[in-house]
């Protein structure tokens, strides 16, 4: 059973490359994995360090250990465009753990997540430790509470990130924007920055590679990142949104990041190819 806050994506393992996609070889596919766990060891450590420090440091010392994560799985990273200081909603698609990791390389920020999310090992306290701002999706009661810490941290000049899908998708397919979290931006005064997220191969065809989708684990896109090969992951901000009321900010920037990714969403018979199963009537 689906509510509008906690919505079924119908991507799948349908959506996925097949088992002949090229693939890195198994030595670089260990070399990756080695790299990004001596990485989150090592970003375990400087936890307290990054919450200690303000300003720009914190910034680059942040935006550079994301970046390092993103080269340690062997993804080139592509970025159009300059986020602001302060101050702003950034919004896009959510695909894969690859998302939240583009948005802190670009501009490190607070990021609204599932409540879940907290109690994860490793990745919850660090999350924690970072400022992330948690949701409960099967408490609806619970949505104001959120919806006014974020708009708190914006209005205390914080950059935020969300995912206003409410789930993940493929990709190549994408679901309608929730209007619960442009209304904190709203309520702050502060204006909405959409978010074009690509993946992409070497040759610059789109794919579904790092997706996290259907029954997978977390462990399955983060093997199969390790496992792809030349993928590139382009970031490309849009213009800044700023009137409107809540469900046309929702429309509207929607709408923008389905044009800059040529979601598939606009395209019927790739849909079908994409998402076999019709979309649940509360979504």
């Amino acid at each position: 059973m689906t509510h509008p806050w906690f919505p079924d994506s119908p991507c799948g393992p349908g959506c996925l490359p097949g088992p002949g996609s090229p693939r890195a070889g198994t030595h670089l596919v260990v070399l990756r994995l080695s790299r990004a766990v001596a990485l989150l060891l090592l970003g375990v450590a400087l936890a307290v360090v990054f919450a200690l420090l303000r300003g720009s440091l914190r910034t680059a010392l942040v935006r550079a250990w994301f970046r390092a994560l993103l080269r340690a799985f062997g993804v080139r990273f592509v970025v159009r465009g300059e986020l602001g200081s302060s101050g702003c909603l950034v919004v896009t698609d959510h695909v894969s753990w690859l998302d939240v990791v583009a948005l802190m390389a670009v501009r490190p920020m607070r990021l609204l997540a599932k409540i879940e999310l907290r109690a994860w090992p490793v990745v919850g306290p660090l999350a924690t430790r970072v400022g992330t701002l948690y949701i409960d999706r099967e408490r609806l009661s619970a949505l104001p509470a959120a919806i006014g810490a974020l708009a708190d941290a914006l209005r205390g000049g914080a950059v935020v990130g969300a995912f206003p899908e409410g789930t993940t998708w493929c990709g190549r397919a994408s679901g309608r924007y929730r209007p619960a979290v442009f209304q904190a931006a709203l309520d702050a005064g502060v204006p909405v920055r959409p978010v074009a997220l690509r993946f992409r191969t070497g040759a610059g065809e789109p794919t579904t590679v790092a997706a996290f989708v259907g029954a997978a684990t977390l462990l399955d896109p983060v093997l199969a990142v390790a496992r792809a090969r030349d993928l590139v992951v382009e970031f490309e901000v849009l213009p800044e949104l700023a009137t409107g009321s809540r469900a046309e900010l929702a429309r509207r920037a929607r709408h923008a990041v389905a044009r800059a990714t040529s979601a598939a969403e606009r395209h019927p018979a790739h849909r079908h190819r994409c998402a076999p199963h019709p979309l649940p009537s509360a979504a």
